[in-house]
C-alpha cells in the first residue's frame, strides 16, 4: 500500500452492473475509489461481497487491477450485489437494483478504524444507507475521519432507497455535496428548496454548512459553488455510449484538484474532461489514457 499518495475511501456498494453487452463490477462508491487511483491518488473500496462466485469474481478482478481489496469483506448469509442496467434512446441509464445484497450490511473491521485519521477523501451516498446497518457503519465512518478531510455526499436518488432523514443526516455530516440535475427536484421539494437552481445551489450550500457544491447536467456541463463564486462550464461534445460512472469520474477528478488547491474553473474544465472520456466508453470504469491523466496531473502541482 503506498503512503505517499493521498488516501481516497469510496465507502458503500460494490455490486455488478449487469450491462446489455454483459456484466462489468460497479457501484458509484467503487467507481469514485477506481478513478481516484487513475488519477494518482491511493483509492480504497471499502464494502461486502458475497461468498459466491461473483464474491470470488469481484476479488479477481480487484486484484488483476491492483486495487486494494482488504477493505472488502465477504458475507456469507448475503449474495454479492447485482444491478440490472438498461438505457433510453439518449443514452441515459436505468437501474434495477437487487434487495438485501452484502452491501447493505457494510462494517467496519479494526485495519479500516486505524486508516481513518490518515484519510483525505472519504466519498458516501445515499443507496448504501437503504439498510440500517450500513447506515451506522457510513455514519460512524464518517465520524472517526478528520475534519479537514474531504467528506463528499453523493445524492445518488435511485429506486425508493432514500428519504428526507437519510438526506438530513448525510448533509450535516459531509462538507461536500453532488448532485445532478435529474435528482435537484426531489431535493427542492424534500427540503423545500425556491428559487433558480443556481438559488436552491447556495441555499444547500449555506444551510448545511457545506465548503462547496457539485452539480452536474450530463450533456450540458455543470455548476460548481462555493462561498465565493459559482463556476459554470457547458461541457464538451461526445460520441455518447453510456453515461455510467461519468458523474464518478467527475467528482474524482474535482476531489483530485480540491487537495490541490485548483481554483474552479480549473476544477470544472478537467472534470469535464474526464467525464466526457467516460461517456465515450462502455462501463463504468474505462481505463483512462496516459495522455488524459497527465493532461490533468500537469495542471497540478505535487499533491
Amino acid at each position: 500500500m503506498a503512503e505517499r499518495r493521498p488516501i481516497a475511501i469510496g465507502l458503500g456498494e460494490l455490486l455488478w452492473d449487469v450491462l446489455p453487452e454483459g456484466r462489468q463490477l460497479g457501484g458509484a462508491p467503487f467507481n469514485f475509489a477506481r478513478h481516484c487511483s487513475q488519477l494518482g491518488l491511493n483509492g480504497f473500496p471499502v464494502s461486502r461481497v458475497g461468498a459466491d462466485s461473483l464474491g470470488e469474481e469481484t476479488f479477481q478482478l480487484l486484484e488483476h487491477w491492483g486495487v486494494e481489496t482488504g477493505f472488502v469483506s465477504k458475507d456469507q448469509i448475503y449474495p454479492t450485489g447485482t444491478v440490472q442496467v438498461t438505457f433510453d434512446s439518449a443514452g441515459s441509464p436505468d437501474y434495477e437494483i437487487g434487495a438485501d445484497a452484502a452491501w447493505d450490511y457494510l462494517e467496519l473491521g479494526d485495519a479500516l478504524l486505524e486508516l481513518a485519521p490518515q484519510v483525505k477523501i472519504v466519498y458516501f451516498g445515499t443507496l448504501a444507507q437503504r439498510n440500517l446497518q450500513s447506515r451506522k457503519s457510513i455514519h460512524a465512518f464518517l465520524d472517526l475521519v478528520p475534519d479537514s478531510a474531504l467528506k463528499l455526499f453523493d445524492v445518488n436518488l435511485r429506486q425508493d432507497y432514500y428519504s428526507k432523514s437519510v438526506l438530513e443526516a448525510s448533509l450535516e455530516r459531509a462538507n461536500m455535496l453532488k448532485l445532478s440535475d435529474e435528482e435537484l427536484p426531489t431535493m427542492a421539494s424534500m427540503l423545500s428548496l425556491n428559487g433558480t437552481t443556481r438559488d436552491q445551489l447556495v441555499a444547500l450550500r449555506e444551510r448545511f454548512g457545506l465548503n462547496r457544491v457539485v452539480y452536474t447536467r450530463g450533456s450540458n456541463g455543470s455548476l460548481l459553488v462555493d462561498a465565493q463564486s459559482i463556476d459554470d462550464h457547458g461541457g464538451y461534445p461526445v460520441d455518447l455510449v453510456d453515461s455510467v460512472g461519468a458523474g464518478d469520474a467527475f467528482t474524482a477528478t474535482v476531489c483530485m484538484g480540491l487537495l490541490a488547491g485548483w481554483p474552479l474553473p480549473m476544477l470544472n474544465e478537467c472534470a469535464n474532461r474526464v467525464a466526457s472520456f467516460v461517456c465515450s466508453q462502455s462501463g463504468a470504469t474505462p481505463e483512462l489514457p496516459t495522455s488524459l491523466v497527465k493532461g490533468v496531473s500537469s495542471r497540478s502541482p505535487s499533491i
